[in-house]
């Protein structure tokens, strides 16, 4: 129970961060509530594409947090601590290799700074 109420905790933390631009937050937010929802895009029952459609989903969330959005931004947030921050983002960065190129270009809107 405390796991959930530090991810609740987590995910509050960032949506309010302002260095996010707004779109991505909403997009975010949109393909979460997507994740969640028993209405799915393509449906559980159909099998293999059932499943298929949520994990693009999850790739693509964890494609922004993970490869997109600048990592002192989210370790800033990030209650847990490196070791699992660390495992968590080399299965993220696995995962969001089925996220096409031209998906991450359209949906999001941050831009890590140059240095």
């Amino acid at each position: 129970m405390k796991w959930v109420k530090e991810l609740i905790a987590f995910i509050k933390a960032v949506a309010n961060d302002p260095r996010i631009p707004d779109r991505d937050k909403a997009v975010v937010l949109a393909l979460t509530a997507l994740i969640i929802s028993p209405v799915d895009i393509i449906p559980d029952w159909i099998p293999i594409l059932g499943v298929v459609d949520d994990l693009i989903l999850v790739a693509i969330v964890l494609d922004y947090f993970f490869n997109r959005l600048d990592q002192a931004i989210l370790l800033s947030h990030y209650p847990w601590g490196m070791k699992s921050y660390s495992r968590i983002r080399r299965v993220a960065r696995f995962i969001a290799l089925l996220t096409p190129q031209f998906v991450r270009s359209f949906l999001w809107k941050y831009e890590p700074p140059k240095y």
